[in-house]
């Protein structure tokens, strides 16, 4: 696999290869921020602060976690958390994409690469042939993140515009895209879908006891920690991914 450590292209060829690689990333970024939008609206957020929190959280499960924790006026500390565990994946992406970096790369450049990732831009970075050169996330970044943030402040502006109805039918869209995303890996793999099976009736059954019990402290964003503990770490426990041989690696 040496050969895909040499050199890479200079700084001005990879951006443009980021921006162009970015495109299709920010046009479906558009779309889903702007369903974020009608759900931070109903969170009573500005435009303003609906694109602060997209241009500094470029996760949709991340931000909905923390709009949902405002909604229901939990306090910091919670909200942090949840955001945190939300988010966890993020930590691991970046040890993954450090590997892909010349080892004479700068912190301050590390630190920026990292600040920009999300799912779709750690792939497309991962997937470079040779050292990532750090300009190619920035170009990605540069026109995917203000994409997913300009979203986000339409979809809160359009909210306050459009009728009741309508904002009503458009928060649906935010569940499906969420369905959209937990349902091809369900299939393929029996122990996520009995997960997800298992954290639907997980979550509506603390729900109802905090209501039946009147459990103030048992808030929303504390049942997603709970919960997220609670199965992602049985789940590890139980069912750990088996190691994979140097040639399945290789291929």
């Amino acid at each position: 696999m040496e050969e895909n450590k040499t050199p890479g292209p200079d700084r001005g060829t990879a951006l443009r290869w980021g921006v162009r690689d970015g495109v299709p990333i920010a046009l479906g970024y558009f779309a889903v921020a702007f369903s974020l939008g009608i759900a931070g609206r109903n969170a009573g957020l500005t435009p303003f602060q609906g694109f602060l929190i997209s241009i500094l959280n470029h996760a949709s499960a991340g931000e909905y976690a923390g709009i949902t924790a405002i909604a229901s006026l939990a306090p910091y500390w919670e909200m942090a958390i949840t955001i945190f565990i939300t988010n966890a994946r993020y930590l691991l992406m970046s040890c993954a994409l450090s590997q892909k970096l010349a080892p004479g790369t700068s912190l301050l450049h590390r630190v920026g690469v990292g600040f920009g990732i999300t799912d779709e831009i750690f792939a497309i970075s991962m997937a470079r042939p040779r050292y990532l050169e750090p300009a190619y996330a920035y170009g990605a970044m540069a026109i995917a993140i203000p994409s997913w943030a300009s979203g986000t402040a339409l979809g809160i502006i359009a909210g306050n515009i459009l009728p009741l109805r309508v904002v009503s039918a458009l928060s649906v869209a935010l569940y499906g895209m969420f369905l959209a995303i937990i349902i091809p890996p369900a299939r393929k793999d029996r122990v996520v879908g009995a997960l997800v099976g298992l954290s639907f009736a997980a979550s509506l059954a603390l729900g109802k006891l905090a209501e039946g019990f009147s459990l103030g402290w048992l808030t929303g964003g504390t049942r997603v920690i709970l919960l997220t503990l609670l199965l992602a770490g049985g789940a590890a426990v139980l069912f750990p991914i088996p190691e994979k041989g140097g040639e399945e690696h290789e291929g």
